[in-house]
């Protein structure tokens, strides 16, 4: 497998930080969906650490993948697809960027504005404050976060649903080309 994106498969960086972020975005939710559940004990407070010093790596991460995909590119549209189908993806691709980029960085705003003490990412670094205590920022921030959450889960779906979708129903090599060469092999047209 090739680290580089070719006309018609993603490479080896492009599907690993596709997948890696994945996982940790999956991860996040439910850490994030769970962690007020638990009780207010030391523990308590090393999972809200963990939960940001996550958040802050699929930030660099899902940056380090834009980043990656502007010098890389992406591979041509499946032969076949339909002008509305390129369109609807490539707009979906791109609000999957824009709620990956603002749903870490408005929790990171929002610890910050919340006036709480720094917290170290994975306790060795100091994760800068991006403000003073402000609570309407505090309100703010935190409503990007949990509605951009929400939004994001949906934009997933919708996502995940098309790749299915490209696979079973109209059998072409959509999903097959964001994984491994041989891991699922395109079905083929009847």
């Amino acid at each position: 497998m090739t680290a580089l994106n070719t006309a018609t498969r993603w490479g080896g960086v492009s599907q690993t930080l596709h997948w890696l972020i994945a996982l940790l975005i999956l991860a996040m939710g439910i850490l994030g969906l769970t962690m007020g559940e638990f009780p207010k004990t030391p523990k308590y407070f090393w999972i809200y650490t963990l939960h940001k010093s996550v958040g802050i790596t699929v930030l660099v991460l899902v940056a380090a993948r834009l980043g990656w995909r502007l010098y890389a590119g992406a591979p041509q549209p499946v032969p076949g697809t339909p002008t509305w189908q390129e369109r609807i993806a490539s707009a979906t691709h791109w609000l999957l960027y824009v709620l990956m980029f603002a749903i870490p960085l408005s929790g990171w705003l929002y610890d910050s504005a919340s006036g709480l003490r720094p917290f170290r990412w994975f306790g060795l670094v100091d994760v800068p404050k991006l403000s003073g205590p402000d609570p309407g920022l505090t309100q703010v921030s935190h409503a990007i976060h949990e509605w951009g959450f929400w939004l994001l889960i949906a934009v997933v779906l919708a996502h995940a649903g098309a790749a299915l979708y490209h696979h079973f129903y109209q059998r072409d090599a959509t999903l097959a080309r964001m994984l491994p060469q041989g891991w699922l092999a395109s079905p083929q047209k009847d």
